[in-house]
């Protein structure tokens, strides 16, 4: 897994498919679908993301502060 900006950015309108709040992470899966999450979402599930994402995008630094 890296962690790049070659993935699409969150869109302000995307919300967590966990919660429904602003998505604030993408992660890619390795067949090419996506997954975004709020701050809370992308941090509580950053252990499970980083071991099957192919790219997480987090322009805003939520999972950098674990």
């Amino acid at each position: 897994m890296t962690t790049t900006t070659a993935v699409q950015p969150v869109s302000p309108a995307e919300r967590c498919d966990r919660c429904g709040a602003r998505a604030a992470i993408r992660a890619t899966l390795p067949g090419g679908s996506d997954l975004v999450f709020c701050a809370h979402h992308g941090r509580q599930h950053a252990d499970q993301l980083r071991a099957v994402a192919v790219e997480i995008r987090d322009d805003e630094g939520v999972l950098g502060a674990i």
